[in-house]
């Protein structure tokens, strides 16, 4: 039985006086939908949503919304101009007596109702605007971005909401994990074309690699066919004048068309620059703690990082990771314990609060005014990893236009500013990165390209993410902030974390869920063995949930590899999961070695 339409846009297009962001676009939205819209940064995810939410105008077309339904917009930077409180924020426009589903959005998403708008941050009136939009509860709610500057228990806080409304929702979001898990559906906005699959998140890649493919052969057929055409009318045109001015003109048309195909937007051309080699010690931490008053941030804590070692830091908003990772870097020091650096470390900060940036510059003073990256006497050029080159030239590199170098950096989205960020830490060497959030506002590509680099990186990386998928890329020890000051190190990423805690991480979405592989005798949680040090125990512990990751991701590469069209129909993803086959399956074979060993060692 087919839905009904909640909500359809009919030949939209807009262009903001300039080139077009969308030209004759229609889609649907239904009763029931749980769409993830995709696309690059600037591809104008925001603005069609914009669109649908009926706060911007196309400049042609029709937007009908089913009588009697009602649309919710989350945006990024809302505006509580004229409200004393957040919760009263919150509340406009409920019924009286239905303040309470605010009360409840607000626990779960970790603000306080009674906070002053005034002394509140950025981060705490888009949780706020979250709650406004939940507790009026539409029945199409339209979310751009709404995971960022939520911790990971509030993200699971939200995921579980959503995932139990029967109101359809469309979301635009950097996180993985949060759209495999509550997306059936899939727009894709692609130069100003948007494309639907009713398939969730989870097959969004595979869809936009075979559409690249097919329109990759369809061109490299048109620029056979044009070859072919212009060579014809150079040799045979002059006998054949009047006859054929037909074929002539099916020829310009063809160049027409060419002409008129847009090119991707590439990825942008990211590197990293690791700087001198630090010592083999990069950090050592003992015993260190950190009190505010009363308040505990950080019992006394030990931790030695390497060099070359991801360590991720995870816990609730306010718990101390920011703090910590303050501590571990020298910046600011503990009330007790010590902490040592090791020789020659040259640390480069991406900050969450973008503080780098001031938004009245423009992209050029932002580059050029940067003291690290000055060329002494050229106002035109930045120091890029030790060479000079154009700002212009270097903007470029990071998927910025000309026509944007002269804009401030207000002007800019979160992703854009994110890219920016990057410029600037990607042009300095150095040997110990500090990533404070960085996955905000990134799109899926960019996300790709940073968690490629940062595996190439030969430095080391201290990582701070609500972002369950990147950790799992990226991390290979997580420090969770449990609370009450307890921070405890787990071997792995976000998904090894939750298994040595014997809980299940909620990273696929329900219509693929697959069963888990059986355990390995020892369980997920060993007692304490003697005869064993300190590190050897906590890795005896760990090894089990290592063992089961790895055997769950080579039965899916196995899987895969079944396919016996595969190797013909893609070679390159042959080839790219029999080598990850191979790895896991070295790996496999280590991990159970090593098991056996501390097992037989603990045991006597």
């Amino acid at each position: 039985m087919a839905r009904a339409p909640l909500l359809q846009l009919t030949d939209i297009s807009l262009t903001f006086g300039g080139d077009p962001v969308f030209e004759s676009l229609s889609l649907t939205v239904q009763q029931g939908d749980r769409v993830a819209l995709v696309g690059r940064n600037g591809s104008g995810k925001s603005t069609l949503m914009k669109v649908m939410a009926g706060l911007v105008e196309p400049d042609r077309g029709e937007v009908v919304l089913n009588a009697g339904s009602h649309v919710g917009y989350m945006e990024q930077d809302p505006d509580l101009t004229g409200f004393a409180t957040l919760g009263d924020f919150a509340r406009a426009g409920l019924p009286e007596g239905e303040g309470y589903r605010v009360e409840m959005a607000a626990e779960g998403l970790k603000f306080d109702p009674d906070r002053p708008v005034a002394t509140a941050s950025g981060g705490e009136r888009r949780r706020a605007a979250l709650a406004r939009l939940l507790a009026q509860a539409p029945e199409l709610m339209l979310l751009d971005e709404p995971t960022n500057h939520l911790d990971i228990e509030a993200i699971g806080w939200l995921e579980d909401h959503l995932s139990q409304t029967r109101a359809a929702y469309v979301i635009i979001s950097h996180d993985r994990a949060f759209l495999r898990r509550l997306t059936r559906a899939t727009l894709w906005i692609d130069r100003g074309e948007v494309r639907r699959q009713e398939r969730g998140f989870e097959g969004f890649e595979d869809w936009r690699e075979a559409v690249w493919a097919a329109e990759d052969d369809a061109r490299h057929k048109l620029d056979r066919k044009i070859k072919a055409e212009a060579r014809w009318a150079v040799e045979g045109i002059s006998a054949r004048r009047k006859r054929n001015q037909g074929r002539v003109r099916a020829l310009q048309a063809m160049r027409a068309e060419r002409a008129s195909q847009i090119r991707r937007q590439g990825t942008a051309a990211m590197a990293l620059d690791t700087g001198p080699q630090s010592g083999k010690r990069v950090i050592e931490a003992q015993g260190i703690s950190k009190a505010f008053g009363e308040r505990v941030i950080l019992k006394p804590f030990d931790l030695r990082v390497q060099r070359g070692d991801r360590v991720a830091f995870v816990g609730p908003n306010g718990a101390g990771k920011t703090t910590l990772i303050r501590m571990l870097t020298g910046e600011i020091a503990p009330d007790q314990g010590e902490v040592k650096l090791g020789t020659n470390l040259e640390i480069a900060v991406f900050d969450q609060a973008r503080a780098a940036l001031d938004p009245d510059q423009s992209l050029w003073d932002s580059l050029t005014g940067d003291p690290d990256m000055r060329v002494s006497g050229r106002a035109d050029q930045v120091m890029v990893r030790g060479q000079p080159k154009h700002v212009v030239g270097y903007l470029k590199d990071f998927l910025f236009d000309e026509a944007q170098a002269r804009a401030p950096v207000r002007s800019l989205s979160g992703g854009e500013k994110a890219r920016l960020l990057l410029a600037r830490l990607m042009a300095k060497p150095s040997n110990l990165l500090v990533l404070d959030e960085p996955t905000n506002d990134l799109d899926v590509e960019t996300l790709d390209l940073l968690q490629d680099i940062l595996g190439d990186y030969d430095g080391t990386v201290l990582l701070v993410s609500h972002d369950r998928d990147f950790i799992d890329r990226v991390a290979d020890t997580t420090v969770a902030m449990e609370g009450d000051g307890r921070a405890v190190t787990y071997a792995g990423g976000w998904t090894d974390y939750r298994a040595q805690r014997g809980e299940d991480p909620v990273v696929q979405p329900a219509e693929t869920v697959k069963p888990a592989s059986a355990p390995k005798p020892a369980g997920k949680q060993q007692p304490v063995k003697e005869g064993l040090s300190f590190t050897e125990k906590h890795r005896l512990e760990a090894l089990p949930a290592v063992i089961e990751r790895l055997e769950a991701e080579i039965a899916k590469l196995s899987e895969f590899l079944s396919d016996p069209e595969l190797y013909r129909t893609a070679p390159a993803k042959f080839e790219k999961a029999t080598e990850a086959l191979t790895e896991r399956q070295a790996a496999l074979a280590e991990a159970e070695e090593e098991w056996l060993m501390l097992e037989e060692k603990a045991t006597g």
